[in-house]
């Protein structure tokens, strides 16, 4: 069964940084596209940022230029450097990967809390 462990999340005050890590059971090679969502409080979990294999990456509007998603494809990790954190940032982040065999899997969710 694959598993992704976040990690990573916690108190932060407003212009501060985070940086998430799920790590994966599987090899990183044999999954197609790694993500972080999240989802606050009465809302929808929404994309944050994608990166597949060959390390193209998608960002949501709201984060572009203070998020980055990357991957170590030795330790089968994908990390999500937040800077600048606004309190809207605040929700539950979740890490999200999609095998090529059509296989989708989600982490348990890290809390990322924005407040002063």
């Amino acid at each position: 069964q694959v598993q992704l462990v976040e990690s990573g999340g916690g108190l932060v005050q407003p212009g501060g940084s985070l940086r998430l890590s799920c790590a994966a059971s599987l090899s990183i090679f044999s999954i197609n596209t790694m993500g972080w969502y999240r989802q606050a409080p009465g809302n929808q979990r929404e994309l944050v940022a994608t990166i597949t294999t060959f390390g193209r990456t998608n960002y949501a509007d709201s984060v572009k230029g203070r998020f980055t998603i990357s991957r170590d494809n030795a330790k089968n990790t994908v990390y999500l450097q937040m800077n600048s954190l606004k309190p809207e940032d605040t929700a539950v982040y979740y890490c999200n990967a999609n095998e090529y065999d059509g296989g989708s899997h989600w982490g348990q969710g890290t809390r990322v809390t924005v407040s002063s």
